[in-house]
């Protein structure tokens, strides 16, 4: 089975400007289909996300007559726009909307289900998606629209923006991506408020800095927006860096830009060289496609990273679309704002260094905040940690205890040597008996392989490698679940299941997902619950478990594991005055004592 959400890079688009006019005509020809004689624009298949979508074709219809003025569209825009004011703006409080702090302000707002009392909830994201449709509309509108039904309409962006910013707690989802496109909103339509242009700035600017950046969560090394209460969402992230790099383009503002780079370097960081990646306190593995578009292309150009390699949801490529593969015009900005945009995308990967990532070739560890592994790609396939006992990792494991999690700093040792990369982690951690031992973990790749060589003080009973869970791996322009991977070991290797059943045991074998697992054991339900969080009570999973290196020497056991092929491995370790070294057919590697600093020592040489 492949995976539902992760497909082909979204690089691989074509963002020409013929592209994109070929796009907004498809748009033209599905609207002109569509319209109805009140002028609607919604898919006839809509019932939540609503209170934007038929605004949102309206601005795509605008953008297109401005690219090429096809006389049959003046009159839809006008239509459609006179049913948004007619059907879709709502003065009287929702039934039942608890995020108000003013009742009966009269101002106006949009629907996330038109219903009364249905889903209020979503009337606050879907007002902000209002707002962003409404100035887009308001930017697009020459030769459409004359003075005074602009003026009217920037009337209605600014109750819009005050029920958002005064009638309602700000950011009551606590999401990232929906608080820093309201901020967009009110900085687009400032330009557009004459008498009100400097208070909105200020206003939008202010909630930046207090209500979004004074908030942010440190993950990885890095300060991020958080995200429905995390630090970062795979699907979500990346449309809060879409907006980061319209909030830059619109009001020159630095800290958009300053933000915007550490965010865009903390997704390089996380994300597989084959653009795959999973987890986030919302969605685990749903992506989003043109959402990101934006952001991606626009930073990965400014810090010369290749994040157009994130593999986004084709089925959304260009817009949003229902089942059907009808348009809907929820999200359109995104749309507006890539075709106006007029970045390209970065295609080369960033030669830098990162403390959370090694990449090379087709070959990429993604660390997690402890710097254990998060993903491990080599060979076209991507290993997950996995999980027993409870606990979730990569690492030695004894008598039922996992040694990854660290009791003090962790150490990292980068290195280049010819065509071979490496990176040295050094953990001191602590297990059941509380005796400190020092877990040293070196990956080498030579683009095309990975090493992973794991010494540790003698451990007592049996111990094993937890090498990962096998989980996914490349096909064509799809991304399929797997349960096996190319490994090899220069200990006895094993594939193991779990055993028993139930949402707390993951067996690769199985046709489930890791987000459809993960959100069987989150506390709330599907949408609404924290996948992250639930996959953490997960007891046990598929697993790679490699045994120790013979002949190591007494007062160590060494755990060497190749992913990538399958290949027979031979791995020798002696240890010597010089530290520990470890021969391999591909290199020598000598991990030394620490220096003066306390940071370890490491000698690479290509063999």
């Amino acid at each position: 089975m492949h995976l539902p959400h992760q497909r082909g890079p979204l690089h691989d688009l074509p963002d020409t400007p013929e592209a994109y006019d070929a796009v907004l005509a498809d748009v033209v020809e599905q609207a002109l289909r569509r319209i109805t004689p009140e002028g609607n624009l919604e898919h006839p298949d809509c019932d939540d996300d609503i209170g934007d979508t038929s605004l949102g074709i309206t601005s795509l219809l605008a953008l297109a007559w401005q690219r090429g003025k096809d006389p049959r569209l003046p009159e839809a825009v006008r239509r459609s726009l006179a049913f948004h004011l007619r059907e879709r703006v709502y003065t009287e409080d929702n039934p039942g909307y608890p995020n108000l702090r003013l009742r009966d302000s009269r101002l106006p707002y949009a629907r996330y289900v038109l219903e009364p009392g249905a889903h209020p909830i979503g009337d606050w994201p879907s007002t902000v998606w209002a707002l962003l449709q409404l100035v887009n509309v308001l930017e697009l509108a020459d030769g459409l629209l004359d003075d005074e039904e602009r003026r009217d309409l920037a009337l209605l962006g600014h109750g819009y923006w005050r029920w958002l910013t005064e009638v309602t707690f700000f950011n009551p989802q606590e999401a990232g991506n929906q608080a820093i496109g309201c901020v967009v909103g009110g900085l687009m339509l400032a330009r557009h408020l004459p008498q009100q242009a400097a208070a909105v700035r200020a206003r939008a600017l202010r909630l930046y800095t207090d209500e979004i950046r004074a908030h942010r969560v440190r993950d990885r090394g890095a300060l991020l927006p958080p995200e429905h209460g995390g630090a970062y969402d795979n699907n979500y992230g990346p449309i809060s860096l879409s907006f980061l790099a319209q909030a830059h383009r619109v009001s020159g503002e630095e800290v958009f830009a300053e933000d915007g780079d550490t965010l865009a370097r903390y997704i390089d960081a996380r994300l597989t060289g084959g653009g795959f990646d999973n987890g986030g306190p919302r969605y685990s593995e749903q992506h989003s496609a043109f959402e990101s578009v934006l952001g991606l292309r626009y930073f990965g150009q400014r810090i010369g990273a290749d994040l157009g390699r994130y593999r986004g949801d084709s089925r959304w490529a260009r817009y949003a679309v229902k089942p059907d593969g009808g348009v809907d015009g929820h999200f359109a900005w995104m749309l507006v704002w890539q075709i106006q945009d007029d970045s390209r995308w970065q295609r080369t990967p960033s030669t830098r260094i990162v403390r959370h990532q090694l990449r090379s070739g087709t070959v990429s560890v993604a660390f997690d905040d402890r710097m254990t592994p998060a993903i491990v790609e080599a060979g076209g396939a991507y290993c997950l940690p996995a999980a027993v006992g409870r606990q979730h990792g990569f690492g030695p494991v004894t008598d039922g205890f996992l040694l990854c999690r660290p009791m003090g700093e962790v150490r990292v040792r980068d290195l280049r040597a010819g065509d071979l990369t490496a990176k040295l982690v050094t953990k001191p951690v602590v297990g059941r008996d509380h005796v400190l031992r020092y877990v040293r973990s070196l990956y080498v790749t030579d683009g095309a392989a990975l090493w992973t060589t794991v010494a540790v003080e003698r451990l007592d009973g049996t111990p094993y490698l937890l090498a990962g869970l096998p989980y996914a791996e490349d096909d064509g322009d799809r991304v399929r679940r797997t349960s096996q991977v190319a490994v090899a070991s220069a200990g006895p290797l094993r594939l193991t299941h779990p055993d028993g059943r139930g949402p707390d045991r993951f067996d690769a074998r199985s046709e489930l997902t890791q987000e459809q697992a993960a959100f069987a054991l989150a506390a709330d339900p599907r949408g609404y619950g924290n996948p992250d969080e639930g996959w953490s009570h997960l007891v046990a999973s598929t697993a790679l478990e490699a045994g120790p290196v013979p002949d190591a020497p007494d007062d160590l056991h060494v755990f060497a594991v190749r992913y990538g092929t399958s290949d027979p491995l031979t791995v020798r370790v002696e240890r010597n005055p010089e530290g520990i070294t470890v021969r391999t057919a591909r290199f020598t590697a000598v991990l030394g004592p620490d220096d003066a600093h306390g940071e370890p020592e490491l000698i690479l040489l290509p063999a």
